[in-house]
């Protein structure tokens, strides 16, 4: 089960973001999830909730996930295709000279957090979102070791 692994490559990078942003409390996290990328949603979710009571910035922070769709190109008649439903041979043309777009990604999506540790707004109430895609974090690099 390597569910785990991308749970605790999720709380790293939501941490580094979050020390960033002088934030000192989390309240969700949106992923991305690609369809083909191996990871099942119920593990991970499973996962999320037994990582999350071990670290005080991502205590009862919630888990969504957003399935993000498999596409395929076909590199000889130039046409994308889901993934999914027509595995590696193409639809249009036949051809297996194809190759995966995206699907595989486990991307950080959005952080909401409960407080932005400047003493503005009630620390029981979201107060701001971040959205991961326009910084470093964006993505998982699930090679990279726990530091």
């Amino acid at each position: 089960m390597h569910e785990l692994g991308v749970v605790f490559y999720i709380i790293r990078d939501v941490k580094a973001v979050a020390a960033e942003n002088k934030v000192s409390k989390v309240a969700s996290v949106t992923i991305e999830l690609g369809e083909v990328s191996g990871v099942i949603p119920e593990y991970l979710t499973d996962c999320w909730e037994w990582a999350c009571k071990k670290e005080p910035l991502m205590v009862g922070a919630t888990l969504n996930i957003e399935t993000m769709e498999a596409v395929t190109f076909c590199e000889d008649c130039r046409q994308e295709y889901p993934t999914v439903k027509y595995a590696k041979i193409c639809p249009h043309c036949g051809s297996e000279n194809t190759y995966l777009l995206r699907g595989r990604d486990v991307n950080i999506k959005d952080i909401t957090v409960m407080d932005c540790g400047q003493g503005e707004g009630d620390a029981n109430e979201p107060s701001g979102d971040y959205n991961v895609e326009e910084n470093d974090h964006n993505g998982l690099d699930i090679s990279a070791p726990i530091e």
